[in-house]
């Protein structure tokens, strides 16, 4: 492992080779995706302006991770990770592009729109084990917490500037937010190149089974409760609390502020998450982290609930930059809990479960809002979630007492 010299500064992180490396192509990849993300919610819903459209995109990116996951972390595990890393950029690249040429030529085809996103899907699946697998073999366990805090706190800056970007280029036209989103998804891709080479992780065990293999991960997870109690709090929490996904028509249709305002409000949990970021880098977490945890997650679904009432557009904007800055701590958290809990040979397939349980959380939580916003109306399925959310904190406290306990995150790997 490369470890990080001296009192474990910020500064000293970015003196590893490796983790400039890496730092840069997860910021502009991020970057990528979330000038992506932004532009393809605004471009579907622009053709029917509807909801349920919205909820599709992420059912339609959900699918290829619920499927492919644990594929994808063997993958990650029994191929060196660099090249699986840019095969996977490269391919995001070029799905953009397509998405940029649809738009060029006016395609009002939804079934192509969503064709190109689950192509999209698969290529970010089958890539996003080894890549959550690098820090901590880049870094030292005692650094692990603070590089990850650095990566999330630019990542946030960037959830700041990317939808707020998009929204700009929105207006100015929406190929344009797609043909930036390409250029930084090709930077992102280079960046991989001067990552060091490493052996796969598990070389040894390349003759077991595809099947047994994935497997293990799964086995792994659920062994660790206190694991599989952190990454499935997760999994609830935003899959009822998942807001965010409903921006375009929140921003149309009950704020009515536009595409300027669609950007403010995509760009606001960003605040909240950096600002938070900027703290834990600053003061790392050490005592009570599962209470905070827990309570961190009920301030997020405290919040949403405050948003899905807000009919004032300033108020709106702080309850999404809270319910950013609370899920920042969740995320902090669960990322110590499973990467430094995980021998190196498991991390592609222990993140492989990981990413289910995220995918799930993310791209099938909007599918979800999306439904609930066709059958109970946009505002109360905002609302419910919510509502939903915070049920959710007080039945995991008592399915996982241990997250109750934990005082101090795991310091070795």
């Amino acid at each position: 492992m490369n470890e990080t010299r001296g009192p474990g500064s910020v500064r000293a992180l970015f003196r590893n080779r490796s983790f400039a490396a890496l730092f840069i192509a997860r910021e502009t990849g991020w970057l990528s995706s979330a000038v992506t993300d932004a532009a393809i919610g605004w471009q579907i819903f622009s053709l029917r302006h509807s909801p349920f459209d919205l909820g599709l995109i992420g059912l339609v990116l959900f699918v290829p991770q619920l499927l492919l996951a644990l594929p994808a972390g063997v993958i990650g595990d029994r191929y060196e990770r660099r090249t699986v890393c840019i095969l996977s950029g490269a391919a995001n690249a070029l799905l953009t592009a397509v998405l940029l040429l649809l738009t060029l030529l006016h395609v009002t085809s939804l079934p192509l729109y969503f064709t190109v996103l689950a192509l999209t899907g698969i290529a970010y699946t089958l890539g996003v084990p080894a890549q959550r697998s690098l820090l901590p073999t880049i870094v030292s366990a005692r650094d692990f917490v603070r590089a990850s805090a650095t990566i999330s706190s630019v990542s946030q800056f960037i959830a700041i500037a990317g939808p707020a970007l998009a929204g700009l280029l929105i207006v100015i036209g929406t190929p344009y937010a797609f043909a930036f989103a390409v250029l930084a998804q090709l930077v992102a891709t280079a960046s991989f190149f001067f990552l060091e080479k490493r052996p796969p992780a598990d070389a040894n065990e390349s003759a077991a089974p595809m099947l047994h293999a994935a497997l293990e991960g799964v086995r792994f997870v659920f062994a660790r409760k206190i694991v599989l109690g952190a990454i499935s709090l997760d999994l609830f929490a935003v899959l009822f609390g998942g807001a965010v996904s409903m921006l375009p028509a929140y921003a149309t249709q009950v704020l009515h502020v536009g595409a300027t305002g669609f950007g403010i409000l995509r760009a606001a949990p960003g605040i909240g998450a950096a600002l938070v970021a900027i703290l834990i880098v600053r003061r790392p977490i050490e005592r009570h982290a599962g209470r905070l945890l827990l309570w961190c997650v009920t301030g997020f679904g405290v919040f949403t609930i405050v948003f899905g009432a807000s009919r004032n557009f300033a108020l709106s904007v702080v309850a999404l930059a809270l319910t950013g800055g609370f899920d920042m701590v969740s995320m902090v958290i669960r990322t110590t809990l499973v990467q430094l809990q995980t021998p190196d040979d498991m991390r592609g397939r222990v993140g492989a479960v990981e990413n289910i349980f995220i995918g799930a959380s993310n791209e099938l939580g909007a599918f979800e809002s999306g439904s609930a916003a066709a059958l109970l109306g946009l505002v109360p399925s905002v609302i419910a979630g919510g509502i939903a959310t915070c049920a959710v904190i007080a039945l995991w406290s008592v399915l996982f007492p241990q997250l109750r306990t934990l005082d101090h995150l795991p310091d070795h790997s």
